[in-house]
């Protein structure tokens, strides 16, 4: 049997925990040191398992990469050292195994000016086409198809275009921009991503020489450069493991302060949480959550940031199961993410869904039961569950929480958590 968690309910999570690295930065980062020839310095990075898949696909495109833990131990720092010529063809293992794979597109373009990258596995939450992926990299000048199970792209040169996207992707606006930043003349990206992690990225471009106006906000200008340099970089907090733990704090009637990370980026979860009920203060490195009764039933709503995340849609029906009174969940941003509230009705929860949305009626607590997890915040969000039901939840197919959260067991025991690892690694 694969590795799985047993959580043990009952208990208040209460204490400090820091929060490393973005996971959804970190991996367009390195991506992102494809552009410029030389050694390129990621610090901050979380210790999950897609950091070390994404080495392995820049190792297969020509990089030497490297991760090696930093003063602390708590964190990694990625080398990765950037050849001249890279390779353009990233139809490997690595490339299938996880979504942030199709970063290495947008670079591979500006850099090569052709690419073929393998058709991206991930987690199971619904259709991602990469529609919009080509569609700019063909306003930019290119030639793009899907041909045997690949993404294959070639160009004589980038030209600078207008870009509309038909709805703000994150990952279709990272590919745009990373090929854009070497493309001949102006880019206008409008209906672009806000997401922290976006800006991140344009932060690391322009130290990297990038010409970039307008990070933050739905209108990226990007003027094209001739070539780019290698830089040090510090990855941002990771905000949803942060959220993360402030829903945990609420669901526990708990008293958690979380550390390393921006609060700003979660200014509308942590009304939601105010709104539950919870005292939240804010502070320069991070947030404290004081949940002092059974949270209140709060709506949610997922959209594009500033909106609430839809990586956070889990932690939400967990927290709406077990809060006093009726939530309805909507989610506007993956049809499948539902998939979870089947398993949280294994734990006794009062849900039913219906097309994009979820009523949820809290009961005061849950029962444990065998669970399955189907991608990485679903997996998380049933630990939570697990964590206010009577008796010792199974959650299985564990390795998805591996992926988004470091030393997710350690932090949670650390906080006052019953949750034990058992099994043989998958």
């Amino acid at each position: 049997m694969s590795e799985r968690f047993l959580v043990s309910g009952g208990n208040q999570l209460v204490g400090e925990v820091a929060v490393g690295g973005a996971k959804n930065s970190v991996l367009k980062l390195m991506a992102a040191s494809l552009l410029a020839e030389g050694t390129t310095t990621i610090t901050n990075c979380p210790d999950i398992l897609d950091v070390p898949l994404m080495a392995e696909v820049l190792r297969g495109l020509g990089c030497d990469v490297t991760i090696s833990d930093d003063e602390s131990g708590d964190r990694s720092v990625v080398t990765i050292v950037t050849p001249v010529e890279p390779k353009y063809h990233a139809d490997f293992p690595a490339v299938t195994q996880f979504r942030a794979s199709v970063c290495v597109l947008g670079p591979l373009m500006a850099r090569c000016k052709r690419a073929v990258v393998a058709l991206p596995g991930g987690d199971a939450i619904g259709s991602r086409p990469l529609d919009m992926h080509q569609a700019g990299l063909r306003l930019l000048g290119a030639t793009s198809e899907i041909e045997h199970g690949c993404v294959v792209a070639k160009a004589e040169e980038l030209q600078g275009a207008r870009i509309r996207l038909d709805f703000p992707s994150v990952g279709a606006t990272e590919n745009i921009l990373m090929a854009a930043v070497l493309a001949e003349g102006e880019t206008v990206i409008d209906n672009a991503a806000r997401e922290p992690d976006i800006v991140d990225l344009c932060t690391m471009l322009t130290q990297m020489g990038a010409r970039i106006d307008g990070a933050g906000s739905s209108v990226l200008t990007v003027q094209g450069v001739k070539s780019l340099r290698p830089t040090t970089h510090r990855v941002i907090g990771d905000r949803i493991v942060a959220a993360t733990w402030g829903i945990a704090a609420a669901m526990t009637t708990g008293d958690v302060r979380v550390t390393g990370v921006n609060p700003k980026h979660l200014a509308l979860v942590l009304d939601k949480l105010r709104s539950a009920g919870a005292r939240i203060s804010y502070e320069p490195n991070g947030f404290r959550v004081v949940q002092p009764e059974r949270p209140r039933a709060v709506n949610f709503a997922t959209l594009p940031f500033p909106g609430f995340p839809t990586d956070l849609q889990p932690m939400a029906i967990g927290l709406a199961a077990i809060a006093d009174g009726t939530s309805m969940i909507t989610e506007n941003v993956f049809e499948a993410r539902f998939r979870f509230v089947e398993e949280m009705i294994r734990l006794g929860a009062d849900a039913r869904t219906d097309g994009h949305h979820a009523v949820v009626r809290g009961i005061p607590r849950l029962s444990s039961a065998p669970v399955w997890s189907s991608d990485i915040r679903a997996g998380a969000g049933l630990v939570l569950a697990g964590l206010v039901a009577d008796g010792v939840t199974e959650v299985h197919d564990v390795f998805h929480i591996d992926r988004g959260y470091p030393k997710f067991v350690e932090q949670m025991q650390a906080l006052g958590g019953q949750v034990e690892r058992v099994g043989t690694p998958k």
